[in-house]
C-alpha cells in the first residue's frame, strides 16, 4: 500500500453536518460531546436523544452516517487528549510538589516542540501562526513567572526563619538556657544543621 505525501490534509477538508448546525443547537451539541466522551450510553442512543433535541428547536436531524463520523473524529480527539492529560499527570507526579519551576519549564518546552513540529508540516494560516506566537509567549512568560515567584517565597521563608531564630534566642535567654544551645538551635532554624 503506498505511503500518502506527508502534505496532504487529513479528511475532505470541510465542515460536518453538525458543525454546519446554528448557533441555537451548541448546547445539544455540547450535550452529546458530554455524553459521548462519559461512555456510559450507546452512540445510537445519543444520536437518538440529539435529533429529539435538535426535532424540539425545528433542526433538521443529523444522519447516522454524519453522526458516527463525528463520533468517530471526537473519540480520536478525546484519545489524544487523554493520553496528553496521563502524560502530563506522570510529568507533575515525577517532578513531586517542590518542582513547579520544573513543571513550567517542561510544560513550555513540551510546547514549542509541538509548535515547532506543527510549523514543520507548513499547513497554517496566519491567524494560527499568531495564535501559536501567543501560546509559546505565554509559556515563556509563565517560564519567568514562575522562577521569580519562587524566589519571593524563598525570600519571604528565610525572613521568617530569621525572626523565628531571633525569638527563639530571646526567650531562651530570658529562660536560662545556655548560649551554646540556643546557638544550636538558631542553627537548625536557620541552616537545617548544627
Amino acid at each position: 500500500m503506498a505511503r500518502r505525501p506527508k502534505d496532504r490534509r487529513e479528511g475532505r477538508g470541510r465542515l460536518s453536518t453538525i458543525d454546519l448546525l446554528p448557533e441555537d443547537a451548541e448546547p445539544d451539541i455540547v450535550w452529546a460531546l458530554e455524553q459521548l466522551r462519559e461512555r456510559k450510553l450507546p452512540q445510537n442512543a445519543i444520536l437518538e436523544e440529539f435529533n429529539l433535541r435538535l426535532a424540539d428547536k425545528g433542526i433538521e436531524p443529523i444522519s447516522k452516517s454524519a453522526w458516527n463520523r463525528y463520533a468517530v473524529r471526537k473519540a480520536i480527539q478525546f484519545r489524544r487528549l487523554d493520553e496528553v492529560q496521563r502524560m502530563s499527570a506522570e510529568l507533575v507526579s515525577s517532578l513531586g510538589t517542590d518542582g513547579p519551576d520544573q513543571v513550567t519549564v517542561a510544560v513550555a518546552e513540551m510546547l514549542k516542540l509541538a509548535t515547532f513540529q506543527v510549523l514543520e508540516a507548513g499547513e497554517l494560516k496566519p491567524k494560527e501562526i499568531m495564535e501559536l506566537s501567543r501560546a509559546v509567549q505565554s509559556a515563556v512568560s509563565a517560564q519567568k513567572g514562575s522562577a521569580e515567584y519562587r524566589k519571593k517565597l524563598e525570600s519571604e521563608a528565610e525572613e521568617r526563619l530569621k525572626k523565628a531564630a531571633e525569638a527563639v534566642e530571646e526567650a531562651g535567654a530570658k529562660g536560662g538556657v545556655a548560649p551554646a544551645t540556643l546557638k544550636k538551635i538558631t542553627s537548625l532554624l536557620t541552616t537545617g544543621a548544627y
